[in-house]
């Protein structure tokens, strides 16, 4: 008989096809009652897809006593209990390996778009105004900046290749230096902040890292900085975010995360110093496929005892 596993959230078409070839699945997310569900096969399942962005508490798997894995085809895993996986001895992958590229590719996008304030520059030749009113106000160039990461995984340490390409000086901030990274480490945040004209964040979400990037944060960075977030909307005081953009205490902000998703705060997003993106950076057609592949392939190794491809722990 296949194995059972429970679909908290889909994978792309492919993936799809090859885990309903292999797999007796039972679709949490397409259920009109999942309770009813969990009731009927709960005990029978042994592994868990999931999106990261469908919770999973000790709720839930108190109705999944048997459950072994949970795949995730995410780079977060904030909205998992990670110590109830650990009390029952649950294994935990993601997919990181598949997106840091794409990821980083978006947080560098948003530098440049706020740094050369592309949003309003667009504006300002679609209403008509560089005809009317002249040249754009001249911009500030990106060599020879500082750039602070927050958070040096694969994801800070792609940024960091792409930034150094374009002339930033470096320099991170994480819960302990890295072994093999030559750029400076700095241990206290506000102090990475104040130097920093751009302060870039890429570092796990979750309980431990909530508002890190806080009101006196912000404020370090200052009324020429910007701040960038590609990693969760937990991570920035977001009350303290919107006050310092509204006010001119901070520069300008691309974010793609937000603390209310997909219904962001509308005194955020109606500000003119922000660039936003919808919470896309892995979204490219290439990046979601290798996503949704890992997930296939820890399924896999789970189900044949051969060590995990992606494992968390």
């Amino acid at each position: 008989m296949k194995p059972d596993v429970l679909v908290l959230y889909p994978l792309r078409e492919k993936a799809m096809a090859q885990i309903e070839a292999s797999y007796t699945l039972h679709r949490w997310d397409l259920a009109e009652d999942q309770a009813a569900l969990l009731d009927e096969v709960g005990a029978r399942c042994t592994a868990l897809v999931t999106n990261g962005h469908t919770l999973i508490d000790a709720a839930l798997l108190d109705r999944l006593p048997n459950l072994k894995a949970i795949c995730a085809s995410s780079a977060g895993y904030d909205m998992i209990d990670v110590d109830a996986l650990q009390d029952r001895g649950i294994h935990l992958t993601n997919t990181s390996d598949a997106l840091f590229d794409d990821v980083a590719d978006l947080a560098f996008l948003l530098i440049l778009a706020t740094r050369r304030d592309l949003i309003r520059a667009n504006d300002y030749v679609t209403s008509g105004d560089w005809g009317r009113e002249g040249m754009y106000p001249l911009q500030s160039a990106i060599r020879g900046k500082r750039l602070g990461i927050v958070g040096m995984g694969r994801i800070g340490q792609a940024i960091a290749r792409r930034a150094e390409s374009c002339g930033f000086e470096i320099a991170y901030f994480g819960r302990a230096r890295k072994d093999g990274i030559a750029y400076p480490f700095q241990p206290d945040l506000v102090d990475l902040a104040r130097w920093a004209d751009v302060l870039a964040v890429s570092i796990a979400g979750g309980p431990d890292t909530q508002n890190l990037i806080s009101a006196e944060v912000i404020d370090a960075l200052g009324p020429t900085g910007t701040l960038v977030n590609v990693s969760r909307g937990t991570v920035v005081d977001e009350e303290a975010l919107v006050g310092a953009l509204a006010s001119g205490r901070l520069g300008n902000a691309g974010l793609d995360v937000f603390l209310n998703e997909p219904d962001p705060d509308p005194r955020l997003t109606a500000l003119s110093n922000v660039t936003l993106y919808p919470h896309h950076a892995s979204g490219t057609v290439e990046t979601r496929d290798a996503m949704a592949q890992l997930v296939v392939d820890n399924l896999a190794a789970f189900f044949a005892g051969d060590p995990l491809v992606t494992p968390v722990f």
